[in-house]
């Protein structure tokens, strides 16, 4: 049977390496929020649907007030129906890809290749 100092002394090294791996691996990430306003029409969901309550309604939009709150999760940019915001970790670059704002809506979509 274990004595009590075997088991003191255990707690304290598993105390010891938790917190190493813990500084080690768990820096704080940092996330950013790409919000495309004109495509916002304030329903809400987002804000409602975040867990750490970074976004709030502001003039009918939705703007991330606590940024440095926000955990990734991307709650937010999943239930947009309106694709009306992203996250992305913060030192990441967004994918390149076509943005809306770069397609010509008046041509055939086999005109849109390249």
């Amino acid at each position: 049977m274990p004595t009590r100092d075997s088991l003191v002394s255990k707690s304290e090294r598993l105390g010891a390496s938790s917190t190493k791996a813990k500084t080690m691996d768990e820096k704080k990430k940092e996330y950013f929020h790409i919000i495309r306003e004109r495509y916002c029409k304030g329903c809400n969901i987002c804000v409602a649907f975040c867990p750490k309550q970074v976004l709030v309604l502001k003039n009918g939009k939705v703007f991330p007030e606590r940024p440095q709150l926000c955990i990734g999760c991307r709650a937010c940019e999943l239930r947009c129906p309106d694709f009306a915001i992203e996250v992305h970790l913060k030192g990441e670059k967004p994918a390149e890809g076509r943005d809306s704002d770069s397609v010509d809506y008046t041509l055939p979509p086999e005109a849109m290749h390249g």
